[in-house]
């Protein structure tokens, strides 16, 4: 089997977590001499991927369940006594998010930790525990040959975060994940056990999708898997402004079944090429090799990404790498190896930075326009862009918060941020122009990120909003279910 693509193609785009970054080439000037943002920690805090949002907790307690009886009874134990206190709870797993949407206040904050993985050949589904990990799926589901039918780009996360966050992954032509969940079960705010499809308690179904667990606390889910196939990469290289037309048309090739692009993010020709890599069915498809993971070439790719801070000449040396030389090198792999890669290849240790992701949701006749806007607006600001991944996501019908309401491109953005106040405040003032600018093209924003956006922005986005909030003060008056997504947006006026 050939190299991977991650470890070819220097995979920083499917980065979504949050570790700090090494600073190459010396500090930018105008940030230099600000105080560190640096996180105390401690047993009373708990911070995310940002590294920027410790938050004191009441209480943080890990499980470690199978989803039956006694995890059912432990999560009621804590739902009763929150609320009595008036404290919040709310479940994560790993913790990538950015802006606190996975911390309850002073409240109580629970861990899932259970790999359980229950294929069923049968139906094409797999019963997975709330908290298990993508590498854990991964590993149940390849050795009998199947795979997941979506996940997130990285195999670190938990499935039910994945879930609850309205995720997606690069598989074509399809929706976020929870387009791929038959059923959850979970439990509401007044502790009653529930199933919810599209089916049976279909309101709450809708809700959860991508409602960051504030509708209820996850305890399993039925999610559908696909055959584990060999696959062979192509590549095209071409100008920026026929990405769009020429990724629609990939799309539409029923052979294709995995694709994705790249733009090019050297300061001086900011977004002026793109990559297109699409993937189909190998001529050999027996005796498929067990699922491949982070090797040494993935690690010297760490390496380069790495080194493109604060430099010019390296970030055109990655391209040149990723657009003429992988290309060159790369060999088939299988489905399972391709999304078999966690956050930690390309993690740095530097305190003083951390990685921050952006990602914008445009149609891809907008894409264009889109593309102008990022030009006028991240080369004048004072962070460092590292990456740019393009994927397609198919229109979501179901969840109440969505971020696709037709097919959509997105626009994965990775930066590598100094961890100053003045850092933070660029980032904040970038961030608000792109997600203005996007919004006047059709666009949103994905919300699972830094909370630099303002409310009216997020009504903006996501016209659905006060519809989720009403059905969440009526599910949930005490608001015992609670995080930052809902302190700073959904539950503040517009």
């Amino acid at each position: 089997m050939g190299l991977t693509r991650r470890a070819l193609l220097l995979g920083g785009g499917a980065l979504a977590g949050g570790a700090a970054t090494r600073w190459i080439g010396g500090r930018n000037p105008s940030l230099a001499g600000t105080a560190l943002l640096q996180p105390k920690g401690g047993a009373g805090v708990l911070n995310d991927a940002s590294l920027l949002s410790e938050t004191p907790i009441h209480r943080h307690l890990t499980l470690t369940e199978a989803p039956g009886d006694a995890l059912v009874a432990a999560l009621r134990k804590e739902l009763r006594e929150a609320a009595a206190a008036g404290r919040p709870v709310t479940i994560g797993a790993a913790r990538h998010s950015m802006g606190g949407q996975a911390i309850p206040r002073d409240g109580h904050a629970i861990t899932f930790d259970n790999g359980l993985v229950e294929p069923d050949r049968a139906n094409g589904t797999y019963r997975v525990h709330a908290g298990a990990r993508w590498s854990q799926v991964i590993a149940a589901l390849d050795p009998i040959g199947f795979s997941p039918k979506v996940m997130q780009s990285n195999n670190d996360f938990g499935v039910a975060s994945t879930f609850s966050v309205n995720a997606h992954g690069w598989p074509v032509a399809m929706g976020p994940m929870g387009s791929t969940v038959r059923e959850i079960r979970m439990l509401l705010p007044d502790g009653d056990l529930v199933t919810a499809s599209r089916s049976e308690n279909a309101d709450l179904f809708r809700l959860a999708m991508g409602g960051y667990g504030l509708i209820g606390l996850i305890v399993d889910l039925v999610v559908e898997m696909v055959p584990n196939r060999m696959l062979t990469p192509s590549f095209a290289r071409m100008p920026a402004a026929e990405f769009a037309a020429r990724f629609v048309a990939e799309l539409r090739q029923p052979e294709v079944s995995m694709c994705y692009g790249r733009l090019n993010v050297e300061r001086g020709d900011f977004f002026s090429e793109a990559l297109l890599v699409s993937y189909r069915d190998a001529a050999e498809q027996s005796d498929l090799p067990p699922a491949a993971g982070s090797g040494w070439m993935a690690r010297r790719a760490r390496d380069i990404f790495r080194a493109q801070l604060g430099s010019d000449p390296v970030k055109s040396a990655r391209w040149w790498t990723e657009a003429w030389l992988g290309p060159r090198l790369a060999g088939d792999a299988t489905r399972n190896s391709l999304i078999n890669e966690p956050v930690a290849t390309l993690d740095d240790r530097d305190p003083t930075r951390t990685d921050i992701l952006h990602e914008y949701f445009v149609a891809p006749e907008r894409f264009a326009e889109f593309v102008e806007l990022c030009r006028a607006v991240i080369p004048s600001s004072y962070q460092e862009m590292l990456n740019v991944t393009l994927r397609h996501v198919e229109t979501d019908p179901d969840s109440v918060l969505a971020y696709a309401t037709g097919p959509r491109i997105a626009a994965v953005m990775l930066f590598s941020q100094e961890m100053t106040a003045r850092a933070e405040a660029d980032m904040t003032r970038m961030t608000r122009a792109l997600i203005d600018g996007t919004i006047s093209i059709g666009g949103s924003y994905y919300l699972p990120y830094r909370p630099h956006a303002t409310v009216a922005q997020l009504h903006a986005a996501y016209p659905r909003a006060a519809e989720f909030s009403a059905a969440k003060r009526a599910l949930d008056p005490k608001l015992v279910l609670r995080n930052n997504q809902w302190d700073s947006y959904l539950g503040v006026e517009a």
